[in-house]
């Protein structure tokens, strides 16, 4: 339709201009170039103008153009406004999240009253008894000094060194007692020299202040030892020691020895 419509128009502006063509041609048409009408208008020697012919009809679309090369990048504009805040979102689910640092420990408080004193609890039943199947005691002292007299037949015997003592063994030293840790049956032994200018010695194996066995001397001719022995059974807390009266040599010729036999 877009066709019909542009081929009338076509035709009828070329029927316009040839009607104006016609009218504008006023001069006698000549035979030849010589007359003074063809050097005036060279247009006279010519017939009148053709009617254009119809126009042809539009060509096909041609085939698109290759795709052109990409162009280069642009600068990066600048950063807008910042938007206004929005509106706070709902509160979302309580997520389970990884323990805190602990943080710095608080200033101490201040003490309150004491509180009031409770009512006594009931007695608890006895206790067991600590196992002293395996334990070993065994100790062995001597003395350092030179000598010690005494008039009193209740004097101690004190020592300065240990040559034996086992772990768990207690002796003080300075008073010369062994104190039973493990009940048991003890085997002890003792020996000590007498001075040689002494004229007696006497020495006493105690247990809790009780004499268990002795030994003597009344020679003062020459150095003499004063030995004895005995197997004695403890209970925890009992001690025993050495007594003399008389004067006693120092050194390695004194020694008082102990040791646990079996346990109770």
């Amino acid at each position: 339709m877009k066709i019909c419509v542009a081929t009338v128009l076509s035709i009828a502006l070329l029927l316009g201009n040839s009607v104006n063509l016609r009218a504008s041609v006023t001069g006698p048409v000549a035979s030849d170039g010589d007359g003074p009408a063809s050097q005036a208008c060279p247009m006279c020697c010519q017939g009148p103008a053709a009617i254009p012919g119809i126009p042809g009809l539009p060509g096909s679309l041609g085939q698109p153009g290759s795709k052109g090369e990409p162009g280069q990048k642009g600068d990066i504009g600048q950063s807008g406004p910042m938007g206004e805040r929005g509106a706070a979102g709902p509160q979302g689910d309580e997520g389970i999240g990884q323990p805190g640092k602990i943080g710095p420990r608080g200033v101490p408080g201040v003490v309150g009253p004491t509180g009031e004193t409770g009512v006594k609890g009931q007695k608890g039943e006895p206790g067991e008894a600590p196992d002293d199947s395996n334990q070993r005691v065994a100790f062995t002292v001597v003395r350092t000094s030179s000598s010690d007299a005494s008039t009193s037949h209740d004097t101690r015997l004190p020592f300065q060194a240990t040559k034996t003592l086992l772990p768990g063994t207690s002796f003080d030293l300075e008073t010369g007692t062994f104190t039973c840790g493990v009940p048991g049956t003890y085997v002890f032994m003792f020996s000590v020299c007498k001075y040689p200018s002494s004229s007696d010695l006497y020495v006493y194996l105690r247990k809790n202040g009780d004499a268990v066995v002795s030994g003597h001397s009344t020679d003062s001719s020459h150095h003499e030892q004063v030995s004895g022995s005995a197997v004695v059974v403890l209970q925890r807390g009992d001690t025993t020691y050495l007594t003399m009266s008389g004067r006693a040599l120092g050194g390695s010729w004194t020694s008082f020895s102990g040791f646990l036999l079996y346990p109770e």
